[in-house]
């Protein structure tokens, strides 16, 4: 088939390779360059750096406007196919292929529609992630079926873990949505259950609450690193968490209290502590929690503690 593609990060690159090696892709739609690193300098997306390796035409687009949709549609493509382009695809854009659009949408749907399914899902205690293949429409992550998957992912794995295995899997689902469209053989179904909302993750979403259950921290912390990232606070100064464990014999910890112990730092939560195994403490590089503790020159029989309070989402607790 003649497709177009648009996705920008990283998770879309191998569908998009995976794309490219059984059909033509006459343009990939991608966001404009992007300042990154401590200089600042303008990057490509992770998608137009692998479409320009395949030799494949790029368009970069802050959002899909008229100029857009004019030199997408010029070029005639039979189906489209998005994955994270980070834009909306509306009329008349939407019916220019002649089989309109297909996302990729890494949730079982309708679970988790919008910004941060695989973070949200993380955060919620979810035991099974998966990907979804569905008809775009105006409305939401709302369009028929055409393929759905549950993936199981490890109980300690982040976003980050999960998004890079989710976007292998989510490429051989896509392709094989595609080749039924191909076919004629597609026979997309509407979604099913009730709707959650994934709304994007802002710097708040990654405090820390060591007054919640150890699975509910755990539980953010998975979800929420490495972006925006995990932190907390020790006298009001920001400490990010880089890694964290959990730990399954240790006595129990007031919310937010260190005990230093072999291999890190145990802190406090409303039931079992946690390890801290690597920390950032502010305008300070990633270091070994347990050397960051020792420079905290804790006095014998000295109680030091994390701050505790409230996180903004308090009520996301972890099934």
């Amino acid at each position: 088939m003649r497709l177009v593609f648009a996705g920008t990060p990283a998770a879309a690159v191998p569908t998009l390779r995976r794309l490219a090696g059984e059909h033509e892709i006459v343009a990939v739609v991608t966001r404009p360059d992007a300042p990154l690193g401590r200089k600042r300098i303008l990057t490509p997306s992770p998608v137009a750096q692998e479409a320009e390796a395949l030799g494949i035409p790029v368009i970069k687009a802050a959002r899909l406007d008229d100029e857009a949709t004019g030199r997408i549609s010029a070029l005639r493509p039979e189906l489209g196919v998005i994955v994270a382009y980070g834009g909306l695809v509306r009329e008349p854009l939407l019916s220019a292929p002649e089989h309109g659009w297909i996302n990729l949408h890494f949730s079982l749907l309708p679970a988790w529609r919008g910004a941060a399914p695989v973070q949200r899902a993380l955060i919620a205690g979810d035991a099974d992630l998966g990907a979804t293949v569905f008809q775009l429409v105006p409305a939401l992550d709302a369009g028929d079926v055409h393929a759905m998957r549950a993936y199981p992912v490890a109980d300690d794995a982040t976003a980050d873990d999960a998004l890079a295995s989710l976007a292998v899997d989510g490429a051989a689902l896509t392709a094989e949505a595609v080749a039924a469209i191909a076919d004629g053989t597609a026979h997309p179904v509407p979604q099913q259950g009730d709707a959650t909302h994934a709304a994007k993750l802002g710097l708040d979403d990654g405090r820390l609450d060591w007054t919640r259950s150890a699975d509910a921290v755990f539980a953010r912390y998975r979800g929420v690193t490495s972006e925006p990232g995990a932190h907390s606070t020790i006298g009001g100064v920001t400490l990010k968490v880089r890694e964290l464990a959990r730990v399954q014999d240790a006595d129990p910890l007031a919310p937010g209290e260190l005990r230093g112990v072999r291999g890190g730092v145990l802190v406090g939560t409303a039931t079992l502590p946690l390890r801290l195994i690597r920390v950032q403490p502010a305008g300070k590089p990633v270091m070994a929690a347990a050397d960051w503790f020792r420079g905290l020159r804790v006095a014998e029989g000295e109680t030091v503690r994390l701050d505790v309070a409230a996180s903004p989402s308090a009520g996301d607790e972890a099934r």
